[in-house]
């Protein structure tokens, strides 16, 4: 199968009278409600004039529209863009502009936010003053607007239809993708510093990585399984992970909008649900939850990636609901999924597992040579689940062998699993020496009252770089957790990885998928160094 919108099909072939999609509210559609309406919107998508190849951009929570118009933009053979609702008005208005999207699909909770944006593109496109840079208005095109759900309440605006509207009467039929290697979606990204930029992912990667997954014995997936679907479908771990497995394995897909901590474990015993997709952000919230065990009751497999879980929060899990966390390690370059514990012979605390099949991986050294032994090294992947570069063309993709630099450091055991170490670009070097601040974020975290370290590297005159630390200690008073963390990383840490300074907090700021959002704590520095904070 070369086309991810025959994907789809197939599964309305397979098993059209079988729940495809559930919401919160209870609606649910099956495999053949969803192919067809998928069908409505792909036609309808050609009346408005979207032809093969152009953007349309998706800025929708999770909803079975935005699952009908994802697939129905791809079965249109154009290319989806999904990106988060929560976006600012101008990170909207650059994606906007960026992608060259000609249509936007918006719900009630973007609608302004999109409508917004445009306006800002408009004004450029106007040439009128405008904070979008040249590259990405180069690119703009004019866009229309559907409204879908409550949004499509509001007075629509000028190029504005509803998304009943838009849906044709009846699908006419679209011609077969003959080209799997051609765009199907957009991915932006913000790696580790810069503006944020799209990885182009093609059909064929999207997928290889399915049908990789699928490989993956005892499955992670099956026909019967009743798969929670809170992960957001704008980030790739809940687009093709999540959405593109269920589909591909007939399961049932429920669908929450956003998390709730007793919320979504209130939707998870009202679906009886049986496999768990969830982000590292949160277990913390659960382990608190007294009865987690009889709530977790109809589950048997929990799945957790885009980052690293500490050992005691996986070891604490499974104490209190016998259900082993199964990790993995993956990118948005990569489709996403790399390695997975679930293809561990056994249970190695502190990996994201083995790599996957179909796909390649190696550790590089600075020079470029592939490390030997226990020695940490760059991740280097490779595979046909990885994108065709950066939008637009398609630069820093994988090199003429096939191999794309991760930016990720890790350690690989004599048994094939993989341990992340830190991020390349995140490395901080301290009168020559390699500091990895995952290894002073672990310290921290042992200190008593610190629940949360986030450590990054800041100019320094004498050492080139240094150590600073981020601590979120709840119930301490300031002084006295900055104390209490100084004096165990000075029994923990070399000299040169002690932090020089020690920044008390309320919360770190995390993405979506619980992610520390070190740029947004650099920034911060930077800030501080031009003393513009107090």
């Amino acid at each position: 199968m070369d086309d991810l919108a025959e994907l789809l099909a197939q599964a309305a072939v397979d098993a059209p009278d079988h729940r495809a999609l559930v919401e919160a509210d209870g609606r649910s559609l099956t495999w053949a409600e969803l192919d067809h309406e998928v069908g409505r919107v792909a036609t309808g998508l050609g009346d408005a004039g979207i032809v093969a190849g152009h953007r349309v951009l998706l800025a929708m929570a999770n909803r079975a529209e935005l699952v009908a118009a994802y697939f129905g933009v791809l079965r249109a053979q154009a290319v989806a863009v999904p990106v988060n609702p929560r976006a600012t008005v101008g990170e909207l208005a650059r994606m906007l502009a960026d992608s060259g999207a000609r249509l936007a699909f918006v719900d009630v909770g973007t609608a302004d936010a999109v409508r917004a944006a445009k306006a800002m593109v408009d004004a450029g496109l106007a040439g009128e003053r405008s904070d979008l840079d040249e590259d990405a208005l180069a690119r703009a095109a004019p866009t229309s607007l559907v409204t879908v759900g409550e949004a499509a309440g509001e007075a629509a605006g000028p190029g504005e239809v509803t998304y009943d509207d838009l849906l044709a009467a009846e699908p006419r039929p679209v011609p077969p993708l003959l080209d799997p290697h051609k765009l199907a979606v957009l991915l932006y990204t913000s790696g580790t510093s810069g503006r944020p930029r799209a990885a182009m992912l093609t059909h064929r990667a999207l997928l290889a990585n399915i049908e990789q997954v699928a490989l993956i014995e005892p499955p992670m997936m099956e026909a019967n399984d009743i798969v929670l679907g809170v992960l957001p479908l704008f980030h790739v771990y809940g687009l093709n992970a999540v959405l593109g497995a269920a589909v591909r394995h007939r399961a049932t897909l429920v669908l929450q909008q956003a998390f709730d901590p007793v919320g979504t474990l209130d939707l998870v015993a009202r679906h009886a649900c049986t496999v768990l997709p969830l982000a590292p952000a949160v277990f913390p919230h659960w382990l608190a939850v007294h009865d987690l065990h009889d709530r977790l009751a109809s589950v048997r497999l929990v799945l957790s990636g885009s980052a690293a879980l500490p050992r005691e929060v996986v070891e604490e899990f499974a104490a209190l609901t016998g259900i082993t966390v199964h990790q993995g390690y993956g990118l948005t370059e990569a489709s996403p999924v790399v390695t997975s514990t679930r293809r561990s012979a056994e249970d190695q605390p502190g990996s994201v597992g083995s790599v996957i099949d179909g796909v390649e991986l190696r550790l590089v050294d600075e020079q470029g040579h592939v490390v030997e032994g226990d020695d940490p090294g760059e991740i280097w992947v490779r595979g046909d689940n990885l994108f065709s570069g950066y939008w637009p063309d398609g630069s820093g993709g994988p090199d003429a062998e096939g191999w794309w630099a991760t930016g990720d450091v890790g350690i690989l055991d004599p048994r094939g699993d993989l341990f992340l170490v830190d991020r390349v670009k995140e490395l901080v070097v301290v009168s020559g020496f390699n500091v990895y601040p995952v290894e002073v974020e672990h310290v921290i975290r042992e200190t008593g009252g610190v629940t949360e370290a986030a450590v990054i590297g800041v100019v320094d005159d004498d050492t080139g770089e240094a150590v600073v630390a981020y601590v979120v200690a709840p119930g301490l008073d300031p002084a006295a957790a900055e104390d209490a963390v100084r004096r165990h990383c000075e029994s923990r840490l070399a000299r040169f990885k002690q932090p020089s300074r020690i920044e008390v907090v309320d919360t770190l700021p995390l993405s979506v998928t619980g992610r520390v959002q070190k740029g947004r704590l650099r920034g911060l520095e930077r800030r501080r160094a031009l003393e513009l904070l107090e």
